[in-house]
């Protein structure tokens, strides 16, 4: 198997797919070999990594997974003793951390949607849910009472997507950019009530953490998932919102200035829009912007099969590099995190003890994701194959050309090299 058959292979797509986009890419860039690479780089880094999980006699599938997960699960225990043993329900154990990771990464301020513009959106489509759950009379009695960034972060687990879509987001047309100012990006965690009123949001996501790229929050629900190395995930989450906030804050602020078209694309931003049609044919090589994880909707999504860019997963791969240069810099850190660091985009197909050959995938977030699922494997690999897409595109042009590409481009959804 030669190495565009081996890749198409990983990525699910036809092996001609990879093999014309080789042929156009290194047209475009004069460089060859790029999926020899590939494949004896993502060789190095599973030999290396099997090396230190003391596997390399037994690389089966259930074997590798085996191992991944214990890592996680020990890496977790080490994390979670380190910050004090934090409870998910507690909120004050998690502002505590929010506040940490905030001091010690240093986020660029951004460009964010006004306090008092998003309280006069409020006024004008009061959340009757949020009111009533709370006990209020109206929209006034609940902003008189309660914080202002626990409201809006609460619009989304307690009033609902149909609610927001059809009522409250079309506000968002009027937008103009003296709307927004530019301020530290912020990070709540939300008292116990919210966790109450949050359970069957919890239930669909399978975290307790989430953000308002508009407002630039970062907010955690207090409530306990019982779900193995929680605080690891939750860690690499938070740096991941991190760096998706400070990502459409860049964008948000790209796009202001040009007032006929800002109100159109940040809600196209929003919503993670993402091109539905085929493009036409052409000599040249098309790359599709994809913003959020089609897989987790449909794993045959015609898109995920396309040569594309997933910002999403340009995210996690700078969050785990933050969270390796925060496990050397926090004094006392007990152990180094460094063994996840640019594994994102690494897997490879290994046989079960039936003899079938399974993907494994040895994504941080894929392991983690597979203990949410009480460790059903091959359920998740949308993350690697995701972060593959990108390190193809990366071994061409860099990772600082690759979003540069992406903000020149990400609402039309693709482009042409």
């Amino acid at each position: 198997m030669n190495a565009y058959e081996k890749i198409a292979k990983i990525l699910r797509t036809d092996k001609d797919n990879i093999r014309i986009l080789e042929e156009k890419m290194e047209k475009a860039t004069g460089k060859k070999g790029v999926m020899e690479k590939i494949v004896e780089e993502n060789n190095a880094m599973i030999k290396s990594r099997c090396n230190i999980l003391k596997i390399c006699e037994n690389p089966a599938a259930k074997n590798i997974y085996d191992n991944l997960v214990k890592k996680v699960e020990a890496d977790n225990e080490a994390v979670h003793k380190f910050l004090g043993f934090p409870k998910a329900n507690v909120s004050s154990d998690w502002g505590r951390i929010l506040e940490t990771t905030k001091s010690i990464i240093k986020p660029a301020k951004g460009l964010f949607l006004k306090k008092e513009k998003a309280l006069e959106f409020l006024k004008n489509e009061p959340p009757e849910k949020v009111i009533k759950a709370l006990g209020y009379r109206d929209v006034d009695e609940l902003i008189k009472n309660e914080d202002f960034f626990e409201i809006f972060s609460s619009l989304r687990f307690v009033q609902g997507s149909e609610w927001l879509n059809s009522k409250f987001f079309p506000q968002y047309e009027t937008l103009i950019a003296a709307d927004f100012e530019e301020r530290e990006i912020m990070t709540v965690a939300l008292s116990k009530k919210w966790g109450d009123l949050a359970q069957e949001f919890i239930l669909k996501k399978h975290h307790n953490i989430s953000h308002l790229k508009e407002l630039g929050l970062i907010y955690i629900i207090p409530i306990e998932l019982n779900i193995s190395a929680e605080t690891l995930r939750n860690f690499v989450l938070i740096l991941h919102y991190f760096n998706e906030v400070n990502f459409y804050s860049n964008l948000f602020r790209k796009f202001s200035k040009n007032s006929e078209t800002f109100a159109q694309n940040f809600i196209s931003l929003l919503r993670g829009d993402v091109p539905d049609e085929r493009l036409a044919k052409s000599d040249k090589s098309q790359w599709l912007i994809i913003q959020r994880y089609l897989a987790k909707d449909d794993q045959y999504d015609w898109r995920l099969f396309e040569p594309h860019i997933n910002p999403e997963a340009l995210h996690w791969e700078r969050a785990e590099r933050m969270l390796t240069l925060i496990s050397r810099e926090l004094k006392g850190f007990p152990i180094d995190l460094s063994f996840w660091i640019e594994l994102n985009w690494v897997g490879d197909y290994y046989k079960t003890d039936a003899g079938l050959e399974v993907l494994v995938s040895f994504n941080l977030v894929d392991a983690a994701m597979d203990l949410v699922k009480k460790k059903e494997m091959t359920k998740y690999l949308y993350h690697h194959q995701e972060s593959l897409w990108n390190k193809i595109f990366i071994e061409y042009f860099g990772e600082e050309k690759m979003q540069e590409i992406v903000e020149e481009n990400i609402i039309r959804g693709y482009f042409e090299i």
